[in-house]
């Protein structure tokens, strides 16, 4: 029995789901090896980190292994509890998730019914508008302005049905962020009703004075804020999946109520607990990717290719053309790279730095590839 649509009238889906198109995670390196029979591909796609875990971290994660046979710490409570005291909130203002991404997720849930409406910026990260699709709820999409999130527009774009503001600080995928001033005046025009969620996953790479740290700075000062960061990037835990969030009573409560029970492994807890005291190796992470970052961007620019900017994380964005095309020729290669059609950029690529052997033979890929259309 088919209803007016076409559809299956007595299929259990939700309604909401029939149009949407999960997150594609990028090609793991081992497919692409069988497929193209090539014996080095390296991975250049996922704004991962070049660099596996702090030596601190690995060795609490091989301590962790001893307890593999036990649930992990459902709270969070030691990590949850160094998190509070080094940005100087209160215990039951953390929340622990699996990955930044999952805290997304965990908010949406817990803010949204049918019909409420999440702004944010576009192209920026799919979750932003996933996450509300999931739950029959409306996202607002505000153009960027020069590849940068146009935060005037983005307040323009709230209604009274606005539960939620998604600002990704920096933006991901074109690696630009807002600087104080723009966000100062974000936040003080802000209306009371709106939780923005203020998304600074690559916050440990910016060097830049004038970017603000989103929990003192406006969680601090009473704003309606969720700061959400994350231990996949520079810390090197992108498999563990250890992310957080920083915000109101009420929305981490809230949360709480949604959240899967055990939603941080053993060993993904412990590995950023150790993470967190060691300030020398983040300092040192932290000058090799602004040197990869000078690589990468020399490297597109030998190729014709001119990477949106200033980008302050670790990766860059850049306008293509025949996108698909050219991905597809530097997987030939062995180099996989982001195409960014489910971010809202078409005709884009978003390119992590590796490290400066990765960069160079993403470089020759490149030459290689544009000499041939060329």
């Amino acid at each position: 029995m088919s209803d007016a649509t076409g559809g299956d009238a007595r299929s259990p889906v939700r309604p909401a789901l029939a149009g949407l198109v999960p997150y594609e995670p990028g090609k793991p390196v081992e497919e692409v090896q069988r497929e193209l029979g090539l014996e080095r591909v390296i991975k250049l796609a996922s704004n991962e980190g070049p660099y596996g875990p702090f030596p601190e971290a690995q060795e609490a994660i091989a301590r962790s292994t001893l307890d593999f046979n036990r649930y992990p710490d459902g709270g969070a409570w030691r990590l949850r509890t160094a998190l509070a005291e080094r940005h100087d909130v209160r215990f039951e203002q953390v929340t622990v998730c699996s990955g930044a991404d999952a805290v997304v997720g965990y908010v949406c849930q817990a803010l949204l019914d049918p019909g409420d409406e999440a702004v944010t910026a576009w192209p920026s990260f799919p979750s932003y508008v996933i996450d509300p699709l999931k739950l029959a709820a409306s996202p607002v999409r505000v153009p960027l302005r020069a590849d940068r999130i146009d935060v005037d527009a983005m307040l323009e774009a709230i209604t009274p049905r606005t539960k939620l503001v998604f600002i990704a600080a920096p933006n991901n995928p074109t690696g630009t962020t807002n600087l104080r001033p723009e966000l100062d005046a974000y936040f003080d025009r802000v209306p009371p009703h709106v939780l923005t969620v203020l998304d600074q996953a690559y916050f440990e790479y910016i060097e830049d004075p004038a970017y603000p740290e989103g929990v003192s700075e406006y969680l601090h000062a009473g704003h309606r804020v969720l700061v959400l960061r994350t231990f996949s990037k520079i810390y090197g835990l992108a498999g563990l999946r250890v992310g957080y969030g920083i915000g109101p009573d009420e929305v981490i409560t809230a949360i709480g109520k949604v959240r899967r029970a055990f939603d941080v492994t053993s060993a993904g807890q412990e590995a950023a607990l150790a993470s967190l005291d060691a300030p020398e190796e983040l300092a040192r992470r932290r000058a090799v990717n602004r040197e990869a970052m000078g690589l990468l961007e020399a490297a597109l620019g030998e190729s014709g290719y001119e990477p949106a900017g200033p980008a302050v994380a670790n990766f860059l964005f850049v306008r293509v053309g025949d996108a698909a095309a050219l991905d597809q020729a530097l997987l030939r290669r062995g180099v996989i790279v982001r195409p960014l059609g489910s971010f809202g950029a078409p005709d884009a690529l978003r390119i992590t730095a590796g490290t400066p052997e990765e960069i160079g033979l993403l470089r020759e890929a490149l030459r290689a590839a544009v000499a041939i259309s060329a």
